[in-house]
């Protein structure tokens, strides 16, 4: 590689820590802790799966914002009907919401490790994050993406230091890594490490980055590109994929083979730590939650900005937008903590990672269609073989998911009185309408043949760059 080749390398790195550390969240620290000490290394495979099908997706996100020089927000909107893009932009807003509602609590549980704050002050306290958001965003975006590697190297050298502190069985770990069959309880939390590790928001936020801060070139330098933001998106996502293997291990290693087998809470992993390895792995463990839970905030700002914008076509202020998404992530944190107890935020945390997995399925569909697409890909859309393996990944997440919310909704059947029915004829109408939603989005480029060939004929009429100015 020449040197010229080395510098282009280098311009491209950045945007994908932006993603990566939004692959290693609270949420993902719930559903790790809990699949290590529950199941051991039964569930190390999910994780590898995850980090797979992550890559993949967030490559596709990259192709499409390089090669046409727009995001997938504002696709969805040059390309569906007003209606369906409608309620896409109203999935993509709930994901939004449930990765911060996931980095709130998050947030709220590791100022009150290391500094004993209630949790009902430290989740309004997550509101002064507001203000560093802001500031950041109002500087350049390699100064952001500098701030957000320094998060990732607190949080990996954090886990680095924990594992070294803990004596590993390497032959265990390594059958971890061949699948398994789970159900049951290791399914709801595979589900959630799913959710937790394949985020629909970074699919709309990684395009968007590219689109802007990548010139568009020919076919040639297209290509090149796409190449280049591959590497990017390798290695942070694999740092991600690492730290989230540690947290596992930790788990499985510190908590499994001792007998707590039900660490699903981070307070619980705090206080346990403390316990068996000393307050020096407890502190460690704190700082890092600390870092994960601020510097993922950052990329939910960011995604929700893009989201509103590329979607409905509305740009408001980061400070307005910032808070907005905050406060409906507050809502569901405030009342769990207010009626249900301390003790239920953890729920909360991988409840809202399964939401994201359920989302994830809507942000996907639009994502493989928009790079099948000659008429905005040109030869560089995706071949056959890639199509087939991407349209699997589709139907293997819907599967899961379907199976997941199946078997929860016949269990509302045992609930006495009205209550039951009510929530039971509920859940069915929403898996029912979701479903069908899921078959339209796919069958859409099939029902209205007619609409897409007009739509073709208009993006060859005019040029990829002028494409972004009317989207």
């Amino acid at each position: 590689m020449k040197g010229k080749d080395f510098k282009k390398l280098f311009s491209f790195f950045g945007p994908a820590y932006l993603i990566g550390v939004g692959y290693m969240d609270p949420g993902n620290w719930a559903t790790d802790l809990a699949g290590g000490s529950s199941f051991e290394y039964k569930l190390v495979w999910v994780l590898m799966l995850s980090n797979i099908l992550a890559l993949f997706l967030q490559n596709l996100s990259t192709r499409f914002g390089i090669i046409t020089g727009i995001d997938l927000a504002r696709a969805s909107r040059k390309y569906y009907p007003p209606k369906i893009n409608f309620i896409l932009y109203l999935l993509a807003e709930i994901a939004v919401t449930a990765c911060d509602l996931a980095e709130i609590i998050g947030m709220a549980i590791g100022l009150k490790l290391l500094f004993g704050i209630p949790l009902i002050y430290g989740i309004y306290i997550t509101f002064l994050d507001s203000f560093l958001i802001l500031f950041l965003m109002g500087k350049k975006m390699k100064r952001l993406e500098i701030f957000i590697i320094g998060m990732i190297s607190i949080i990996s050298f954090s886990f680095l230091i924990e594992l070294f502190m803990v004596k590993l069985n390497w032959v265990p770990i390594a059958r971890g890594f061949v699948p398994s069959e789970i159900h049951g309880e290791a399914l709801f939390i595979a589900l959630g490490i799913i959710g937790a590790t394949v985020m629909p928001h970074n699919l709309y936020l990684h395009s968007y980055l590219v689109s802007h801060q990548h010139k568009k070139g020919d076919e040639k330098a297209n290509l090149q590109s796409t190449k280049f933001a591959l590497w990017d998106t390798g290695i942070a996502l694999n740092i991600a994929f690492l730290v989230n293997l540690s947290i596992l291990i930790l788990a499985a290693a510190a908590f499994h083979s001792r007998g707590f087998n039900k660490v699903a809470e981070l307070e619980d992993a705090h206080r346990l730590l403390k316990h068996i390895l000393g307050s020096t792995s407890s502190t460690l463990f704190g700082i890092a939650l600390i870092a994960s839970g601020q510097s993922s905030t950052i990329t939910g700002t960011l995604a929700g900005q893009v989201i509103m914008e590329g979607y409905i076509n509305i740009r408001l202020k980061p400070w307005l937008r910032r808070l907005i998404t905050r406060s409906l992530a507050l809502i569901p944190a405030t009342l769990t903590l207010h009626f249900a107890g301390l003790n239920s935020l953890n729920g909360l945390l991988i409840i809202s990672q399964i939401i994201l997995s359920i989302q994830l399925c809507f942000a996907i569909i639009p994502l493989l269609q928009f790079n099948s697409l000659k008429a905005w890909m040109g030869n560089l859309s995706l071949s056959y073989p890639v199509k087939i393996f991407g349209w699997i990944s589709v139907l293997f997440i819907i599967a899961i998911n379907s199976y997941y919310l199946l078997s929860n909704i016949s269990g509302l059947l045992t609930w006495t009185g009205d209550k039951g029915r009510f929530w039971f004829i509920l859940s069915w109408i929403g898996l029912i309408s979701g479903f069908l939603f899921l078959i339209f989005l796919i069958l859409e480029p099939i029902l209205n043949k007619a609409r897409s060939k007009e739509f073709a004929k208009e993006t060859k009429e005019i040029s990829l760059r002028g494409l972004n100015e009317v989207c």
